[in-house]
């Protein structure tokens, strides 16, 4: 029994060094370095750097939105999970290595190892996640997907940290060697501490595995056919589960919203406010604390009031941090705004993962999973920067845009309100816990 505990214990920690991995990609590559690099140094300061540089993000998204369904539904009916997940990571480790010998002029294979980095990075995020359900009973899953992005938010912070000696004389051409390093650390650090889940996680059998006695084993592309017929009955029924649905759609304009502003805090930062390099990496660093803790607190709020509650709650926490960014006049003013930023970044995005692994049905978990990573959150990040980029144009201003950005928190929280999750009991087989509060 012991013994049982104890490895139950080890996978919950695999899985959460994974996002501890992950995050540091999200934070030096997507976030604030890389796409400064890429502007000021890969493109020379090129005007059109910004417009190709959006067009490297909304590429991978839309691939990424593509294939994850097919892929997911690939997964499940395989029982290979683990080796979808690996051969992602790889792909993303190995191409933000490559990104480390990057330089001047070196505008298209720089634009096409970022696009493969980033799709191993988004495409692995699926069957990370579908994870959730099998490692935790259905009372704790809200504190584990806590859990996992205040580990996340730790290892974003843990990179700051450990670069900053290498960032603080700036995104500049002077610092160019600097700069290289600090790709091929993020490359090995993604690398050394997504080892552990590799190591200790294992398959779930699929349904190829369960027939292999009774009809042989199936080849590759009968599999592959089998679940794209399986994703297009999906689409083709998904309103038989109205409630998962409302919650993707929903999902869809308050997480458009969120991406929209991640990838936009930086920028905002710098015009708006001349936020300095250095106070750039001081203000993140503040987010991901923040980060932590919402996203540790909120993981118990979700389990004591439901994550549907949560995530009403952390929305109004939303539209505060919107209507407080537009009034900041300050460095000091924005800072703050970042702290609360920070909390309900972690928060709303944690108890989305736990609404959307309490929705879905087991059989189909990671084919799912793959229309909550992929169709539905990807192509949200095709869409926000784009929305944003044309009012801020349009507008003059980038406190207009962001003021825009809460038409897509009210149509979010709309729908949500919609979703019901009392029938969501037998989602998740734990008949042994005593069942968590639902959302009404």
């Amino acid at each position: 029994m012991k013994s049982a505990v104890t490895s139950q214990k080890a996978k919950i920690v695999s899985w959460l060094l994974f996002d501890f991995a992950n995050t540091s990609f999200s934070v030096m590559m997507v976030t604030f370095a890389f796409p400064l690099y890429f502007k000021n140094i890969i493109c020379m300061g090129d005007p059109g750097g910004d417009a190709l540089w959006g067009f490297c993000i909304s590429i991978s998204m839309l691939i990424v939105a593509l294939i994850s369904p097919v892929l997911g539904a690939q997964a499940d009916y395989s029982g290979r999970r683990k080796r979808f997940l690996f051969a992602f990571t790889l792909m993303s480790v190995i191409a933000t290595a490559m990104l480390s010998f990057s330089g001047p002029g070196m505008v298209l294979s720089a634009a096409l190892f970022f696009i493969l980095a980033n799709i191993g990075f988004e495409g692995g995020l699926v069957f990370y996640d579908a994870w959730l359900p099998e490692i935790t009973s259905r009372r704790s899953i809200g504190r584990v997907s806590g859990y996992g992005f205040a580990m996340g938010y730790l290892g974003a912070l843990t990179i700051l940290l450990l670069l900053l000696p290498l960032l603080s004389k700036g995104i500049v051409l002077s610092n160019i060697t600097n700069l290289k390093i600090s790709f091929g650390v993020v490359a090995l650090f993604f690398a050394l501490f997504s080892a552990p889940l590799f190591l200790i996680l294992r398959d779930t059998k699929g349904a190829v595995s369960d027939s292999l006695s009774a009809k042989g084993r199936r080849g590759v592309s009968s599999s592959l056919f089998h679940s794209i017929k399986e994703v297009g009955h999906t689409i083709r029924h998904i309103m038989s589960y109205p409630d998962l649905a409302r919650f993707l759609l929903a999902y869809f304009f308050y997480n458009d919203a969120i991406l929209t502003i991640i990838a936009f805090s930086s920028i905002y930062a710098q015009n708006t406010l001349g936020f300095t390099t250095r106070e750039l990496i001081t203000f993140f660093m503040t987010v991901q604390t923040t980060a932590i803790l919402g996203s540790v607190v909120f993981g118990f709020v979700t389990d004591r009031i439901g994550p549907k509650r949560t995530i009403v709650l952390t929305l109004f926490i939303w539209f505060i941090v919107i209507v407080m960014a537009i009034f900041s006049l300050s460095k000091p003013a924005f800072m703050a705004t970042g702290l609360l930023a920070g909390m309900s970044m972690g928060s709303s995005q944690a108890a989305s993962r736990s609404l959307m692994a309490r929705l879905t049905p087991k059989e189909h978990i990671t084919e799912f999973f793959g229309f909550y990573d992929g169709s539905f959150g990807k192509a949200s990040a095709v869409l926000g920067p784009l929305f944003f980029g044309l009012v801020s144009s349009g507008a003059g201003s980038q406190k207009v845009a962001l003021a825009s950005l809460l038409i897509f928190f009210g149509i979010g929280l709309l729908i949500l309100t919609g979703v019901r999750t009392s029938a969501t009991d037998s989602t998740i087989d734990d008949s042994r816990q005593r069942p968590a509060p639902e959302d009404c």
